[in-house]
């Protein structure tokens, strides 16, 4: 992989990064093994450290809150959700590559891979968990409404790309209640284009 502004390849980590770097994911593989063994609320935090070896301070050196233990990938998926939108496939609409998103990376498949099923049950069946997830994902409802902008040719301020962007982020907790959640989500987004359609006929490219 090479940094697309200079056509270099990014500098290796350093030893004390690549220490750094084994040691949080050290701790994160510790939390979730234990979490996925016990459950979420009857894990501790010291547990957590002494499984990985590690002190509480340095537990919470890299994960502030114990939620970031299991969900701690904020800008991944940040860069994940804006190239749904800047990626999508030529003639695949603004909603259509966001529900595709959507049930890709937040909602678990019959079929799926095991371990993500399994991440999306503690998730799912946590309350706090599943709060701070939602949180996470609607901080992420500026930089989208950008990107839907950007692609739409509206304008940055315009309110139906903020309005896309919050209900589009929104639409997996509201279906998660449904008795199939995986079809309430494509309902839902089947709304959002239509409405989205509505509004933007000819400028979506």
């Amino acid at each position: 992989m090479t940094d697309t502004e200079t056509g270099t390849a990014p500098a290796p980590m350093g030893r004390r990064e690549r220490k750094k770097a084994a040691t949080r994911q050290a701790i994160a593989d510790a939390a979730l093994r234990l979490f996925l063994e016990r459950g979420y609320d009857e894990v501790g935090i010291r547990e957590i450290a002494d499984a990985a070896d590690v002190s509480t301070t340095t537990l919470f050196k890299h994960f502030p809150v114990k939620e970031a233990l299991v969900l701690d990938e904020d800008a991944e998926h940040e860069a994940r959700l804006l190239a749904a939108v800047r990626e999508r496939s030529q003639g695949q609409s603004i909603p259509a590559a966001l529900r595709e998103h959507a049930l890709r990376y937040r909602m678990a498949a019959a079929d799926g891979d095991a371990r993500f099923t399994a991440f999306f049950d503690l998730v799912n069946g946590t309350p706090a968990l599943r709060d701070y997830a939602q949180a996470m994902w609607l901080r992420h409802t500026g930089a989208l409404a950008q990107a839907i902008a950007e692609e739409s040719g509206l304008p940055e301020a315009d309110p139906s790309c903020t309005a896309l962007a919050h209900f589009a982020l929104e639409a997996p907790r509201a279906a998660r209640s449904h008795e199939n959640p995986r079809e309430a989500v494509i309902r839902a987004f089947d709304l959002l284009e239509d409405g989205w359609q509505a509004l933007t006929p000819a400028t979506e490219s």
